[in-house]
């Protein structure tokens, strides 16, 4: 285990916004790369509304996997403007495709509060290398930078490489680490939320073992380390985070679908939107409940940073994905 220590202060100081916000377009450029070259076409020119363009633009949003959901909802919601407004022309609907993606995010972006309860304890959950246990190093360093403390639980133990991974991001944090060599993953993350609770630790971050939906009996182990969570803490775990990898594309929504099933997902962490040109899902995920409210997007990662992990902002990620 690793004990609690002074970070120096170039060390603790968090990225600034417009640093933020130069990465995110960065870590978006192969969408951007898959949505610009047809939007510019597709707005400029003086093309005429026609059924062809708005085939075309479906087609556009389809290849950048914002998914048939969230495309006929952005598609109807531009046919009524152009009648209502009377327009004519492709490029009067630049703006308009913008407000109505940033209207479908919007209801995603829901800020965590991790000052509720103390301590606040999040499970993570996903299936294998969509990148949990580095989405846990870069929240415990998001978290320090708020200024919480925050202790690790090395609930993979599936993989000793998972454990050595997480001792280096608490090496790296100055965090402990609870784990053990081998044992049950709800018995560790207990004992976590034990030695949280005793030494007044604000966040306690539980890494578990990724495993596909389709493995029925992994999928009932941890449905118990959540059970396990509460009897250590009856109110937890106070945060259930899905980690998705952004280059499954629409994948994603079935991993959503199963692990909201198993373990009740309260939020989503979307990771590698910079090794994809697949950055439309967010809004795939935003429009997967037709009626219902979306299961929040928390974070979204777009590189290996230690500050590439951010909170999820719809006006930010619609400016970066496809401009004004």
């Amino acid at each position: 285990m690793f004990g609690f220590g002074k970070k120096t202060p170039a060390d603790a100081a968090p990225a600034t916004a417009t640093g933020w916000l130069a990465r995110l377009r960065q870590g978006l450029d192969k969408t951007r790369a898959q949505l610009s070259g047809r939007l510019g076409s597709l707005f400029g020119g003086g093309r005429r509304l026609d059924e062809a363009f708005f085939e075309e633009l479906e087609t556009t949003l389809l290849g950048a996997d914002v998914g048939v959901t969230a495309t006929t909802r952005l598609i109807e919601a531009l046919r009524g403007r152009a009648r209502r407004e009377g327009y004519g022309e492709a490029a009067q609907l630049r703006t308009a495709l913008h407000e109505e993606l940033l209207k479908l995010l919007k209801p995603a972006e829901q800020p965590l509060d991790v000052g509720s309860a103390k301590p606040f304890v999040i499970m993570l959950a996903g299936v294998n290398g969509a990148g949990k246990t580095t989405s846990i190093g870069k929240l415990a360093r998001l978290f320090q930078n708020e200024g919480r403390s925050v202790l690790l639980a090395a609930g993979d133990t599936f993989r000793a490489a998972a454990r050595e991974q997480l001792l280096a991001w608490g090496e790296r944090n100055n965090v402990t680490v609870i784990a053990q060599e081998s044992g049950d993953a709800a018995a560790v993350i207990f004992d976590a939320i034990s030695a949280a609770r005793a030494r007044g630790i604000d966040v306690v971050l539980a890494d578990t073992a990724g495993r596909l939906p389709t493995q029925l009996h992994l999928m009932e182990e941890i449905r118990k380390v959540k059970r396990v969570i509460s009897k250590a803490q009856p109110d937890a775990p106070h945060e259930v985070l899905l980690v998705l990898d952004a280059n499954t594309g629409q994948n994603a929504l079935s991993q959503l679908a199963a692990f909201d099933a198993a373990i009740g997902v309260t939020g989503l962490v979307l990771t590698k939107l910079d090794g994809t040109a697949k950055g439309g899902v967010v809004a795939a995920i935003a429009a997967a409940r037709p009626g219902k409210a979306p299961v929040p997007v928390r974070y979204i990662g777009v590189g290996e940073g230690l500050d590439d992990l951010r909170p999820f902002v719809a006006d930010e990620f619609a400016d970066a994905l496809i401009g004004t």
